[in-house]
């Protein structure tokens, strides 16, 4: 039997999602009490994607197999009472047998949310504090130029390579926080993306926001296809993972 399951998880401290050698990782915690509410030895659960060090994300999605058929309702509560606080199960529910959480994704979104007002201790781990007013009008204009289908090169990872680097970008905004105007949610929605991608077209945004960069240049560092051309990559805790489309 095969289940999907959101969850959500504050990433402050964790090595990422994807199980590695050493750091503790999301997968590696839900993964061994999955295996002890279950009482088998070994499950394996299959993400949408991974999530890098101290991001956090409101809804990622997994698959796992069961030998046996199970009340959903009840195996969430059995892990909820078993996790560490920071990774809540939102909603397990059986799929099809031939449904993959990776390979079947057809969008996600993810949001990068800053400060650009006085420094805020209580949310410095999921909050970019960057304290410093930044040109949003700008921003916004620079973003407008990432939607659609582009050659992503120049915004992923300055080591990774693979074959294909083209992904869409469906829609992007900026929204400032209805409480606090410097507080500020940067948002993408799209088909694909990339390791880092959308830390590094937040770093480039920042510098547009500065006034070191021009919106228009955004045009320049895609056809430059090379990660040098486009701007520093932003921390990672202002990062979630919203949510995942099938």
């Amino acid at each position: 039997m095969r289940y999907l399951m959101t969850f959500a998880y504050d990433g402050t401290n964790y090595k990422g999602y994807q199980k590695q050698p050493k750091g503790k990782t999301i997968q590696e915690e839900i993964e061994k009490v999955l295996g002890k509410v279950q009482g088998e030895k070994k499950i394996d659960i299959h993400a949408s994607g991974r999530t890098d060090a101290h991001v956090h994300a409101l809804a990622q999605k997994a698959h796992f197999d069961l030998e046996n058929e199970v009340d959903c309702d009840k195996l969430k509560h059995s892990l909820n009472s078993l996790l560490p606080g920071d990774i809540y199960v939102k909603e397990i529910e059986q799929v099809p047998d031939t449904f993959h959480a990776r390979y079947h994704v057809k969008a996600k979104e993810y949001i990068y949310r800053m400060n650009l007002g006085e420094y805020d201790p209580i949310e410095r781990n999921y909050v970019y504090q960057y304290n410093r007013r930044l040109d949003v009008v700008e921003m916004e204009r620079a973003l407008k130029y990432l939607e659609g289908e582009h050659d992503f090169k120049s915004f992923t990872k300055a080591d990774e390579e693979q074959d294909d680097y083209v992904r869409r970008i469906v829609q992007t905004s900026i929204v400032r926080d209805a409480k606090n105007v410097n507080k500020i949610t940067i948002s993408f929605l799209g088909t694909g993306f990339l390791r880092y991608m959308v830390r590094n077209i937040v770093g480039t945004l920042i510098e547009i926001g500065e006034g070191k960069r021009k919106s228009e240049d955004i045009i320049e560092i895609l056809n430059a296809k090379d990660r040098q051309a486009a701007g520093m990559t932003a921390n990672p805790e202002g990062l979630y993972l919203k949510d995942v489309f099938y």
